[in-house]
Formats: structure tokens, sequence, C-alpha cells
């Protein structure tokens, strides 16, 4: 259900460097390879591996040239996908060939670049080709771990040799990394951990051979067609068994953590080593996800002791990093976020579990960014004025004194930092609405600019269309941010139809000030010329910074109180005199496409057309780890997931309606599709279909597919909500 985080495009130049690092801090791609120094990061720039000076840019050192970088008996360097420098700075794990997947390309081939010995050596070179995930050097760098075909190997760089750490590994025994659901609903994918010292490696295995498969069928590729199974646990389904387990390097052996409570009928979405080669630290989600447990484990006994809990109403978040864990002094204590207070605030927590609250206020702490010990700092991002925005804030790490925005005032908007290891530099990036995206380095705390910012960075390529921010409240008393795009040549004494773009679930926020945040990418043309209104809200549910009452306002309520608050913003908005409420049109995608069917459907007398793409239709055929998050267990609570579906309410279309879906989307099935099809069937509702064979969730595979999709999406918008003022 995450599809609707899109990546916005960048809309103007800086240099070649800065281009290309931002653009992949942007997009949140494997991050930033900072030196120890904290002066200087590393990145690819022409075939080559590059150190730069974060004060200035133009003092450059190639750490690896394109002719280290060329296999023998190749004619080019290999194509860099990622890559990761050793401790010591003499080798280099260089990542390419990558293949997918599901949504990320997380398996392709390894080599290793010895900048003392000037070699380049594949690594793991007798396995498959694009099988090897995750590798890592050991903390030595004298061998690399990885796991190719949910086994886990170990490669001695120096003699060649190669260890096979677990052999158990099938296609539904998973050793390393995860299976589907995991890594869509848990953002698990790296399943494994060198310890501190080099000798042990901890890993998830899942044992997925319980779960039953779904079968997609491939109709196009052969002559015969052929099913394409993928093992997708629906609500109500048991999740994989998941175990912990710590090897040995140089025995094989395995030891396994004493995890208490069923083994299937739990999450482990965290696992780290805790600050020390022998012990683990993880937590633990209940099948219901509304109690999470931090527990400590001995890597030699496998012994557990959980240290810390919290138990929620509605349900408790997994700790938002994937991969680290953020410790103090000398692993005496660690940072933790909850929002057991009713706002996201940080906690330092000890190994006792004794904790202590750092942050303090009515606002949501949104993301941790970098702890500075030495400093008596701890970064993050908030904004307590404002939920569209995203400012740096920083608090000392011993709890005296509050929270200071980092940020200056002058830059309203969304920000993002790439903080350096010592807290003195920050990669900056900053758009919004009307701002094209500006790169900057800055230092910290004082935020002033190393780097220099374009002269007319403010104002340069700001959108044609105005957006308007607004805040509407409701029948209810339920206040919502939202934007608008008015039409070019805008005439108050006119009516024009408008266009609600709405998402509505747990997964993504809508309404932010960011470039680009009002576009439309589905939309041949530009919609304001045309003499459209475009508009989205977001309602309660959002993961926008608002507390957490309004977060979890919606738990057992998707599909009930995310569809009143906005049928109830749009009535507001409909009084509007320009607002023609004959031609009102809404639409969305995955999550938005099933908030788009209830709005039709529920309230009819509003919404006159709907464009729903790959929606979820029934809840019911969802994942197990997203839906019951918010929905519950079955069977006590399964009224939820039916009375709360589109497919409850088909009955009441009374508008023009576009379903669009992907037969091969592994992630919301076609059988949504199929299940509304019958539906409206069923109750004599005339709709328009436009399925897409082997599609996936993104619609985005073969040839001309999303030049299709977005004349499609815009003919029948056009047809049935003409644009226009009258």
């Amino acid at each position: 259900m995450l599809f609707q985080k899109f990546i916005k495009p960048l809309f103007f130049t800086l240099s070649v460097l800065f281009f290309n690092f931002f653009a992949a801090f942007a997009q949140g791609s494997f991050g930033t390879q900072w030196t120890k120094d904290g002066q200087s990061y590393m990145h690819q720039q022409n075939g080559s591996i590059v150190q730069t000076d974060v004060s200035d840019p133009s003092k450059e050192i190639i750490l690896v040239n394109e002719a280290l970088l060329t296999p023998k008996g190749k004619s080019a360097p290999l194509a860099v996908r990622s890559f990761t420098f050793s401790d010591d700075g003499k080798k280099v794990l260089i990542y390419t060939n990558s293949k997918k997947v599901w949504r990320y390309d997380t398996r392709g081939d390894y080599w290793v670049a010895d900048l003392v010995a000037k070699t380049l050596k594949q690594v793991g070179s007798a396995r498959p080709v694009s099988s090897l995930m995750f590798a890592k050097f050991s903390p030595d760098a004298s061998k690399v771990g990885y796991v190719s075909e949910h086994n886990i190997y170990t490669e001695d760089l120096k003699t060649g040799a190669v260890k096979k750490l677990t052999t158990d590994g099938t296609k539904r025994l998973i050793n390393g990394t995860f299976d589907w659901v995991y890594e869509e609903e848990l953002d698990c994918r790296d399943g494994f951990r060198w310890s501190p010292d080099g000798k042990s490696i901890a890993y998830w295995q899942l044992d997925a051979n319980k779960i039953r498969n779904y079968l997609m069928l491939n109709t196009t590729d052969s002559l015969y067609p052929f099913t394409v199974s993928v093992e997708y646990p629906v609500v109500g389904e048991d999740p994989s068994r998941c175990k912990i387990g710590v090897v040995n390097v140089s025995s094989g052996k395995t030891t396994w953590i004493k995890v208490p409570g069923d083994a299937v009928q739990h999450y482990i979405p965290r696992m780290e080593w805790a600050a020390n080669s022998s012990e683990l630290i993880i937590q633990q989600l209940n099948r219901r996800q509304n109690e999470s447990k931090i527990m400590l484990c001995n890597a030699v006994s496998g012994e557990a002791k959980t240290i810390h809990a919290e138990t929620d109403k509605a349900w408790v978040d997994a700790k938002a990093e994937p991969v680290g864990w953020d410790w103090l002094n000398q692993g005496k204590s660690f940072i933790w976020l909850s929002e057991k207070d009713g706002w996201r605030h940080i906690y330092n927590i000890n190994r006792n579990g004794q904790e202590k609250l750092l942050t303090q206020g009515d606002y949501d702490v949104i993301s941790l960014e970098r702890i500075d010990e030495k400093g008596n700092l701890i970064y993050f991002m908030a904004s307590p004025e404002n939920a569209t925005q995203t400012y740096l804030y920083k608090v000392n790490l011993d709890g005296s004194g509050k929270a200071e925005r980092v940020t200056p005032a002058t830059l309203p908007g969304t920000h993002s930092y790439d903080i350096s290891p010592n807290g003195k530099v920050a990669l900056h990036y900053f758009s919004n609405s009307s701002t094209a995206p500006v790169f900057d380095v800055v230092s910290l705390p004082a935020h002033q600019q190393l780097t220099t910012r374009p002269a007319s960075g403010r104002s340069r390529n700001a959108s044609a269309n105005k957006t308007e921010f607004f805040k509407v409240k409701t029948v209810d008393g339920v206040t919502m941010d939202g934007w608008m795009v008015k039409p070019a040549n805008f005439d108050s004494t006119k009516k024009y139809p408008i266009v609600f773009y709405v998402y509505g679930e747990p997964a993504s926020q809508t309404v932010k000030d960011s470039y680009g945040v009002s576009s439309n990418r589905l939309y041949v043309g530009n919609m304001a010329n045309d003499g459209y209104i475009y508009v989205s809200v977001e309602n309660r549910g959002s993961p926008a910074p608002k507390g957490r009452e309004w977060r979890k306002a919606i738990y057992h309520n998707i599909g009930s109180i995310n569809i009143r608050d906005q049928a109830m913003a749009a009535k507001e908005i409909l009084k509007r005199p320009y607002v023609d409420t004959s031609r009102v049109a809404v639409w969305g995608w995955s999550g938005g496409g099933s908030s788009t069917l209830n709005l039709m459907f529920q309230y009819p007398e509003i919404y006159k057309t709907g464009i729903s793409i790959a929606a979820v239709d029934n809840q019911l055929n969802y994942d197990n780890i997203y839906q019951e998050r918010y929905m519950g267990l079955l069977p006590e609570d399964r009224h939820f997931f039916v009375d709360n579906s589109p497919l409850a309410h088909a009955q009441n279309l009374r508008g023009n309606l576009l379903i669009v879906h992907g037969t091969g989307d592994d992630n919301v099935h076609y059988n949504n599709a199929e299940q509304m099809i019958n539906a409206l069937i069923k109750n004599n509702k005339v709709f328009q279909l436009m399925s897409y064979p082997n599609r996936t969730h993104s619609i985005s595979e073969g040839e001309g597919t999303s030049r299709h999709l977005a004349t499609t999406y815009t003919q029948f918008l056009k047809e049935h909500c003409p644009p226009g003022g009258r």
C-alpha cells in the first residue's frame, strides 16, 4: 500500500555532481558514504568513485578509477549500483548487475576493489548470476558475508575460501532475508548482521512453507497460460514462522534465540547487535501489533529478557529505521521513539528499561536524523505549527532544555538532511510548492551555508499554476489541511469542475508543502490551463505529524472515518461559489483507489465521476500485516473488514466509474477488481474497466504502458467531467 509515495521529478540543474548525489538522496537510495571525519563524502562520477570535500566541491579525489573498476578481459568498467568502503578505507565492495526482488533491486553481483593491491575480484563467482544479496564486509574486512538463494555464506578475501553457514535454505525456508509481506509492510530486506568482533553472524529465519500461494495468471508470454505464484498471507492467515539465529563463523553452529511466545503468532521487525558481540537487541510485536517488547538476548545461551514493553489500544509501530540501533554512552542506553503520551517523542532507555523523555510538548518527532554525542545533541525532524512542512530541530541529549529549530524561518517548506557522522555538517535538500528543489551544504548547528545556493533558487522554476494551501473544518469539527490549484485565468464569477486526489490510508500523506505536490502525472496536458480545480485534503488516519489521536482514529475504520472526513471536507469546499457541483471527480491509486470507490459508493450525491486504480476492493483480500494492524483480527473483527470495504457498497454506484488494475499485481491482486466487477454486474451498474495484462502495482511495465494509462485517464475525465468554466 505504499505506492503513493511518488518520487517527484527534479526540475532545475546544479552541477552534475550535486544533481546526481541529491537525486539519490531525495529518493532515499542506499544512503551517503561519508568519510569518518565527516568532512567529505564519496559518490560516483563519470565511471569512477570520487571523494568530495563538503565545504569546497572543487576539491575532489578519485578513489577508484575506471581502470580499477574494469574486470580483466572487459572493455568497460562495472556499472556501479552502490558501493561500501571497508572501515580502514582500503577496500571497496561494489554492487552491480542488480535485479528486482519485488519492489527493489536487492540481488545482483558483488566485486571487491582492493585499493592497495590494485585488484578487482568478484565475490560469490560460483553462485548463480545476480543471486547475491546484502553483501557486507566483516568488521576487519578480511571476509565478505552474503545471502544467495536463502542461505548465508562467507568468503575469505585472501584465500577465496567460501563457507556455507546455513544449509537448510529453500524457496520457502528463508535465511538472511525475508518473505514478501515482511518486505512490503515492515520494510525488512537485509536479514543478517556481522557481530562487532566478526566471529558471528546474527540472522532472521522465516519459514514460509505454510503460507499459501496466490496464483497470478500470465496469459501473454507463451502460447499456453501459466501461473506465477507469490507466498502471500491474506487477512486471517498465519504469518511465516520467524526465528533469530546466531551462527559461529568458524564452526557453522547456530544458536537459536529463545524468544518467548509462539514463533508464528508474532513479528520480529528489528534486530541488531546490542553494542557488543555477546548480546542482541530485538523488537517483538504480537500478531495484533498492539504490544511491542524490546528484548536483550544472550548470543551464546540464547536467553531473551524483556527490558521494555509498550501497548496501545490501536497499534504500535515498528522501529522506524530497518537497519541500525542508536546507542549512547558506550552502549549503556539507546534512543527510542514512542507516541505513548499522545505524541511521538524521543526517549533514552537504559539496559534495565529505565527511560527518560528527551522531547516534550504537543508535537511529533517525525524522524531521528543524527546523534552528536560529543556535542550533547540529537537532531530530529518536526513541524509543530504546520503538519504539511518538515524542519530540522535539535535537543540536548541529557534531556535538559527545550527543543530548538535549526532550519531557518526564512525557508518555509519541506526539508531533508543527511548529517555527517560528527554532526558538524549536513547535505541539505529543500523545496516548497513554489520552489524547485534546492541543494546545499550547511554547517550545524548554525545552519550556515558552506556552498552557495543559486541566487534565484527561491523562485526559479516555480510552478506555473499556484498551489494554495488551506484548512477546512467539517461538520464533525475536524480541521483538515488541503491544497488547491485553481484554473489559469481564474474567473470567480464562473463555475469550474473540481477533481479531488485522495489516498486516505495510514501509509502516506498527500498534503505536503513540497515541489510538485499538486502535479498530476496521469493527466495529459495542464489541468489548470484546461480549466479544472485540482484539490487534495488530508483526513484522519494519515501519517501527518498531528498526534497519536489523529493518526490512530482510523483503527477499525479504514473505509469509514477516512471516507467521511473526505466527503465532509468536499461538502464544505463545494459551497464555494466558483465550484460546479455537477462536475465533481475523485481519483486515487492503491489505498487511494479504495477510497475513490468508497467515496463514489457511500456519497454518490457528491462525487459524480471516479477513477480507481489498483484498489483493494475487499479488505479480506489484502495482506495480514498491513490490514490486521489497522483493522484487527479474525474472527472477532471480521465485520470491520467487510462493512468498510468498497465491495459492501457497490450497489450504490450512480456516477461514472473507471476501474484500472494490472493483472500481474502481486501487491493488490487482480481478484480485487474481479470481485468488484461481479458486484457491479449483480447490481446492474454500468462502469468502465481497463485491465493491463501482467502489469504490477505500478502499472509501468511494457512499452507504451504509462502513456496509455495517462491517455485513458485523461480521456475518461474529460468525457465525464468536462473541463472549463461556465
